[in-house]
């Protein structure tokens, strides 16, 4: 029997409505997908616009320069040492002060070397009254010879002990000249003007020929030299630079690179490229008058090479790497683009640009990891640039 309800053409249009709804329910439930809704859809965030800072691109002049890290070295450093052996009796010099060349530091006892200067000088004397002796009876035989009053092998004789006693005289002046600097060296000085360091040994003990230890070291400290390296991509500029017969300047600042200790002059290149640190050893010297500078002092350093007039420079934290080379974003319009840049030289946080840019350029500095090409912005404060 027919039901009634479903008989109508009506009720059938219904039933066949709901059956329809009740299918498409079932589908957008089993596809996790809710019902449409009957508002717009909202932009996400990467679709709305990105705050960022720029700054403009810079004509003007850069100094273009050299970082690193180097080393005071003094230019010379002495152990001071005895060159006789003997008690040293005194000690003339007081630690860590400055001494020129010349000055006397310490003696060791001289007597002994007095009395050997003096047994020397007695036997030259000795020889020279003999060779006197032996010349003016040469003189003797000699007119003899001529009177045919004594034979030849005589007058041959005399004259052989003369020249025997030259020779003797020879090695007595030699032993005299050899014990009189023996006594000169019991009287240390300095051999070099600087700073000495602490003493080694006392007064009283006795001191060895050349000991390895020796009595205080000297340490140059006016002038002193710097020593850092370069690395290999930057040595062509540098040797330019060092072609053009003009002194560069070398700034030493402290560890933080905030303060200039002191300013100074490029001397040395090495003759070579360290192939394990692909960097060359360079050396500058400075006047350290002030003694800002300490042997074996860590310093950051700062060569000057040359300085670039009317050139667009910009941030370095703006420049940005990319398999096609680097770039910049640029914003125009509201707008933010790409833009291929030819970098130059960098210095203080900055680089040159030599092709991409014009003056006046809006680069952009902050905000660079939310861009995109043609990407619109916005500048949170009016003058951010």
């Amino acid at each position: 029997m027919t039901d009634p309800l479903f008989s109508h053409p009506h009720s059938k249009r219904i039933a066949g409505a709901l059956i329809l709804l009740l299918v498409l329910t079932g589908m957008w439930y089993l596809l996790g997908r809710t019902p449409p809704s009957l508002e717009p859809p909202r932009r996400g965030s990467w679709d709305q616009p990105t705050a960022v800072r720029t700054v403009p691109a810079d004509l003007g002049s850069m100094e273009v320069q050299i970082r690193s890290i180097g080393t005071v070295t003094p230019l010379n450093t002495v152990t001071v040492r005895s060159r006789v052996e003997g008690v040293l009796e005194r000690v003339l010099f007081t630690e860590g002060a400055a001494v020129e060349e010349g000055d006397l530091l310490a003696e060791i006892d001289p007597l002994p070397y007095r009395a050997r200067l003096a047994q020397a000088e007695g036997q030259l004397q000795q020889n020279q009254a003999q060779l006197r002796n032996a010349k003016a009876d040469l003189e003797l035989y000699e007119g003899l010879y001529e009177q045919d009053s004594i034979a030849r092998q005589q007058l041959s004789s005399q004259r052989a002990l003369v020249e025997e006693l030259m020779g003797t005289l020879k090695a007595n002046q030699a032993e005299v000249e050899d014990a009189r600097l023996q006594l000169s060296w019991t009287s240390i000085e300095a051999p070099i003007s600087g700073k000495l360091g602490l003493r080694r040994v006392d007064a009283g003990n006795l001191v060895a020929a050349n000991d390895s230890e020796g009595l205080v070291t000297i340490t140059q400290m006016k002038p002193i030299s710097v020593q850092f390296t370069v690395p290999e991509v930057e040595v062509p500029a540098l040797r330019q630079a060092v072609a053009s017969d003009r002194a560069l300047q070398v700034e030493a600042l402290d560890r933080a690179g905030q303060q200039v200790l002191a300013i100074g002059e490029l001397t040395t290149l090495d003759n070579q490229i360290d192939t394990t640190t692909g960097t060359l050893r360079v050396k500058a010297l400075f006047d350290n008058e002030d003694d800002a500078l300490f042997p074996n002092q860590f310093v950051n350093v700062r060569l000057r090479l040359s300085t670039l007039e009317s050139v667009i420079t910009i941030p370095s934290d703006a420049v940005q790497y990319g398999s096609r080379g680097t770039y910049v974003y640029v914003v125009e319009e509201g707008k933010a683009y790409t833009r291929a840049i030819t970098l130059g030289p960098a210095a203080d946080d900055r680089v040159a640009v030599t092709d991409g840019l014009v003056e006046g350029d809006q680069v952009v500095l902050e905000g660079l990891d939310r861009l995109r090409e043609g990407k619109e912005v916005i500048l949170p404060l009016e003058g951010s640039t």
